[in-house]
C-alpha cells in the first residue's frame, strides 16, 4: 500500500509542478505533511540536504521520502513517480515545439510562466519561514547570522572580484559554514 501511496504522491508533484524542483517544493510539501511521511521540521532539513547535494532537488526529496518510508524499493517508486511526467511530456514536447518556438502567442505563454515561477518559488519560500518561525519561539540567531553573512559574501563578491560566485562555490561554503557553526 505504501508504495502506491508513494507513486500517486510524487506522480502528482511530477505532473503538476511547473518550473522545476523549487516551485515544487509548497507541492511536494502538500504531499509529504498530507500524507504524515515526515515533519515541517524534518521536511525543512531534507530540503536544506537537497538544494545542497548533487541532482535535482524534487528527485532527492522523492528518493529520500521513498527511502524513509519503504526502503530501496521506496525510494524507486518516488523517484521514478516524480520524473515520470516531465520525461513523457519532454518527448512529446520535443516533437512538435520545434515547429511553434518562434510563434509569439508560444513565447508570450513562456514569459507568462516564468513570471508564475517566480511567485511559487517565492510562496515556498515564505511558507517555510513563517512555518519555522512558528513551530520555534525564539529565532535561531546562528541561522539568522550565517544568513547575513552568506547573503554579504554573495552580494560583496562581484564588486570586490568583477564577476559573480559560483551558485556551486556559495553552496560548499554554505556546508561547511553550517558544519563549523552546528557542528559535525
Amino acid at each position: 500500500m505504501i508504495l502506491l501511496e508513494l507513486f500517486w504522491g510524487f506522480l502528482r508533484v511530477g505532473c503538476f509542478s511547473f518550473g522545476g524542483g523549487y516551485a515544487a517544493i509548497a507541492l511536494i510539501r502538500e504531499v509529504v505533511l498530507s500524507h504524515g511521511w515526515l515533519s515541517e521540521e524534518m521536511l525543512s532539513y531534507i530540503i536544506a540536504v537537497s538544494e545542497s547535494t548533487p541532482g535535482p532537488i524534487m528527485v532527492n526529496l522523492a528518493t529520500y521520502v521513498g527511502s524513509t518510508q519503504a526502503g530501496v524499493l521506496g525510494a524507486l517508486v518516488a523517484t521514478f513517480a516524480v520524473v515520470l511526467p516531465a520525461f513523457c511530456i519532454i518527448l512529446a514536447l520535443m516533437a512538435v515545439l520545434r515547429r511553434f518556438v518562434s510563434n509569439l502567442w508560444v513565447r508570450t505563454a513562456m514569459t507568462g510562466l516564468k513570471a508564475c515561477v517566480t511567485g511559487l518559488i517565492l510562496a515556498a519560500g515564505l511558507e517555510m519561514l513563517i512555518a519555522n518561525l512558528a513551530l520555534d519561539a525564539s529565532p535561531d540567531l546562528t541561522a539568522i547570522l550565517l544568513t547575513l553573512l552568506l547573503g554579504g559574501i554573495y552580494y560583496g563578491f562581484q564588486p570586490l572580484f568583477k564577476r559573480k560566485l559560483s551558485p556551486i562555490a556559495l553552496i560548499a561554503l554554505s556546508a561547511v559554514l553550517g558544519a563549523v557553526a552546528y557542528g559535525i
